[in-house]
């Protein structure tokens, strides 16, 4: 458990439950990462899929663009294309988590798909609970800024890795890709001599 500094309100680490922080500071004090260009909020998930979304100041195919750029945002180490439909690319660290991804749906501006091929975390017993999920980036204006909605489809509170995907994607989300996009500067994984 850890308590919101500006509410005082109690939550368990990678779970945010219904009594959200009375400041809507959210994400950025519940998850540990710092974020001073993006105004973030957490939706009230209407689906148990992992979702999030933040608002920034630059256009439509900016925020795409920096979302195709996967290595500048999630990981030196992404092998193969990660910006056309039908590209494929692998993800690795070291040897806590390895995956391979094909990109589903491509629409510049508006919307970037991916589809998990294969996947591999060292920390749990059940190997295909990404296999089969998809990862959707929605891009959209609203109140005159574009706004991104985050989800990974099939990652639901029952999987195992679900506390430790929670915050993983938190933080590349709402922290490295909404610095990317910002700044243009994102905080991905370093390149390592990872074999895929």
């Amino acid at each position: 458990m850890m308590r919101c500094r500006d509410c005082s309100l109690f939550y368990r680490v990678g779970f945010i439950s219904k009594n959200i922080c009375v400041t809507q500071k959210l994400l950025i004090h519940l998850s540990n990462f710092k974020v001073t260009y993006c105004n973030i909020k957490i939706i009230t998930m209407t689906t148990p899929d992992f979702n999030t979304t933040f608002s920034v100041d630059q256009t439509p195919n900016e925020v795409f663009n920096a979302v195709t750029n996967v290595r500048g945002w999630w990981s030196e180490n992404i092998e193969g294309g990660t910006a056309h439909l039908g590209d494929e690319f692998t993800y690795a660290v070291k040897d806590l988590h390895q995956c391979k991804m094909r990109l589903v749906e491509v629409i510049p501006g508006k919307k970037v798909a991916w589809l998990v091929l294969e996947n591999y975390f060292s920390f749990v017993h059940d190997q295909t609970e990404w296999v089969g999920t998809k990862i959707e980036f929605e891009i959209s204006e609203k109140e005159n800024k574009t706004q991104l909605h985050f989800t990974h489809r099939g990652l639901v509170p029952e999987h195992e890795c679900y506390d430790i995907c929670f915050n993983a994607w938190s933080g590349y989300i709402n922290n490295s890709l909404c610095s990317l996009i910002a700044t243009g500067k994102g905080q991905p994984n370093p390149r390592e001599n990872v074999a895929v």
